[in-house]
């Protein structure tokens, strides 16, 4: 009998995480020659990263040029929204069915907005706990929404996403009451995985602690940018 030659095994995804990790440090000092800010912002659906945004861009688009990248796997729904609420530059990107967003569909997405227009990009990544954390988009900062029905746990559960992330708003407070939710259990624990995050309590249906959102990323867009 011949014998069967070994198989060869190649490890595809270290070298996908390799090539996008370069990608993403040459987008960052694009970014950074151009004065430009961008932020990865990440949650599950249905978190309120919409309705965040939208009251966060209304308090600073006086300060700001602000464009926004709306990421999801169809529809135009959320990139809509965004401009009829705020007035700035909106565009949408599809991600033909991935989960996620890596630096060179960053990269695209930021060649479609107006040259110039903008000192703060958001991007509302694809909502997903797990892939959006795993891909470096080139941003500046991550910063992601928990929301209160979702539980304090979240941070047990989804480590990377937590431990990426150097802003967490925790989201619908309103309802806290209603929820079994433990807010100080929840810093805990994600300091457990990211003692550096910062965390911000908000409540973005009433506008309550948005504000504070809203001056984080102002000072985080002057430091960038001097």
């Amino acid at each position: 009998m011949t014998k069967i030659e070994e198989v060869k095994v190649i490890e595809i995804k270290k070298s996908i995480f390799a090539d996008n990790n370069k990608d993403a440090d040459a987008l960052r000092g694009e970014l950074k020659d151009r004065g430009v800010f961008l932020l990865n912002l990440m949650s599950s659906p249905g978190s309120g990263k919409t309705t965040t945004l939208i009251r966060t861009i209304n308090l600073l688009k006086d300060r700001l040029r602000i464009a926004v990248m709306e990421a999801d796997i169809d529809s135009d729904v959320d990139a809509v929204k965004i401009k009829e609420g705020t007035g700035v530059e909106s565009i949408q990107l599809h991600t033909g069915g991935m989960c996620h967003l890596d630096a060179e569909m960053t990269r695209q997405g930021l060649d479609n907005l107006a040259p110039g227009a903008a000192d703060l990009v958001i991007l509302e990544n694809v909502g997903n706990l797990v892939c959006p954390a795993e891909f470096d988009t080139g941003a500046v900062k991550n910063a992601m929404i928990l929301s209160v029905p979702e539980g304090h746990d979240k941070p047990l559960k989804y480590p990377l996403m937590f431990s990426v992330c150097d802003l967490v708003l925790i989201n619908k407070i309103d309802v806290m009451p209603y929820f079994d939710f433990d807010l100080d259990k929840c810093r805990e624990y994600v300091h457990m995985r990211n003692p550096k995050a910062s965390v911000i309590p908000i409540c973005a249906r009433t506008g309550e602690g948005v504000e504070a959102f809203a001056q984080w990323l102002l000072q985080e867009v002057e430091h960038w940018k001097n």
